[in-house]
């Protein structure tokens, strides 16, 4: 195989991983020594230079990196970058070289190379700035000390080649973790929502369940998982709960909203279930697209509030934290003070101390602000 064939495949191989690592931000490690190597240098740096001058180094070989005694030192000569400031003016995804950029001269007369350049034994340069996304600029800088020899037009053509795909592959990088920090606090609030969610399919097929949901299904709820498929004891109901999820894909795939979709689950001796069907925006990509609603379900029974999210709230006492709980959820005082143990009069002095510390002036509109509070997400006892 000749020497071109051989860079060709280092390049191409490049490309490839620049990509894996836009899915899985670990397999950059390493990268900085590849580039440098496919390039026939002593090092290589891929970072963002942020508008607000923050420097965020993604990736370098390992002899540019430097103690911890020297980090500001380090950073005081990455914001400075001769090389950075001078191809932003030259032209942004543009490849250049240091011979570009400045005179032998005037190179070695700057604080840049006095101070940091020759320290790292790096003298020539190849590479470009390109656009970082959210105001930042990308840089990529492959190095070589003096006596390597200068870059020239191949390696201009090879970082060329690269860079596109580079680029591409840090915006990729970059929606991927916004995705998935979208994704952690869609999962984050399903788990300490206080209700049951379900995502099914046209057919009443659970996709997906909350922590809610799996308890509702486990207890005599009236709601079941009938082989896979999300179900109500009563049949009308069930029926009626069929049509709402049918008619909510219906409006997840672009048809009119359709009415009526909410309802009330009876139980018998027990406070009812309240439900809401609602479209879910399609998922993935063309013949791909999932279609489903999200079945909603609370349970007045299940609700809980937690006594620390409640005592730090309101600075309440450990027993005026379980009394406001007690009639947030819906017991009157005198049942409060007969669950409890105490007297009458000891649950109204409790009572004129939860007003208090919540600056309300009546029984009730303390249970709407001790029951509607974050105290219901806290899952904390």
């Amino acid at each position: 195989m000749s020497s071109h064939a051989a860079l060709d495949t280092r390049v191409s191989g490049l490309i490839g991983r620049f990509y894996d690592a836009a899915a899985d931000n670990a397999l950059w490690a390493g990268m900085a020594d590849d580039v440098a190597e496919s390039l026939d240098s002593t090092s290589a740096v891929l970072k963002l230079h942020g508008a607000d001058d923050n420097i965020q180094l993604l990736e370098s070989t390992e002899n540019l990196h430097v103690s911890d005694r020297q980090q500001s030192w380090a950073t005081h000569w990455h914001r400075q970058d001769l090389w950075v400031e001078r191809s932003a003016s030259f032209g942004v995804s543009r490849v250049v070289t240091d011979h570009d950029l400045v005179s032998p001269i005037e190179q070695r007369k700057s604080g840049f190379y006095q101070e940091w350049l020759r320290e790292l034994d790096i003298h020539h340069m190849v590479g470009a700035v390109f656009p970082g996304g959210n105001g930042a600029l990308g840089v990529l800088g492959v190095h070589r000390p003096e006596r390597a020899g200068a870059y020239d037009d191949t390696d201009r053509q090879k970082v060329s080649i690269l860079l596109p795909h580079l680029q591409r592959a840090i915006w990729l990088g970059q929606q991927f973790s916004i995705t998935a920090a979208h994704q952690a606090v869609a999962e984050e609030v399903l788990a300490r929502i206080d209700a049951a969610v379900f995502a099914v399919d046209a057919r009443c097929r659970i996709m997906s369940v909350n922590a809610g949901g799996e308890a509702l299904l486990h207890g005599a709820s009236g709601l079941s998982d009938s082989q896979g498929r999300l179900r109500l004891q009563d049949g009308l109901l069930d029926q009626r709960m069929a049509q709402m999820v049918r008619a909510s894909v219906s409006t997840a795939s672009g048809q009119p909203a359709p009415p009526g979709a909410a309802m009330v689950v009876p139980r018998d001796g027990r406070l009812p279930l309240t439900m809401i069907v609602a479209p879910l925006r399609p998922l993935g990509i063309g013949a791909q697209t999932q279609l489903l609603a999200l079945v909603i379900v609370r349970d007045p029974e299940a609700a809980t509030l937690s006594t620390t999210a409640l005592r730090e709230l309101f600075g309440f006492t450990r027993s005026e934290a379980v009394i406001a709980r007690d009639l947030a959820s819906g017991l009157s005082l005198d049942d409060v003070a007969e669950r409890r143990g105490i007297g009458a009069a000891t649950a109204r002095s409790h009572l004129k101390r939860i007003l208090s510390k919540t600056d309300t002036h009546r029984q009730a509109e303390a249970v709407a602000l001790i029951a509607r509070s974050v105290a219901s997400i806290d899952h904390r006892t």
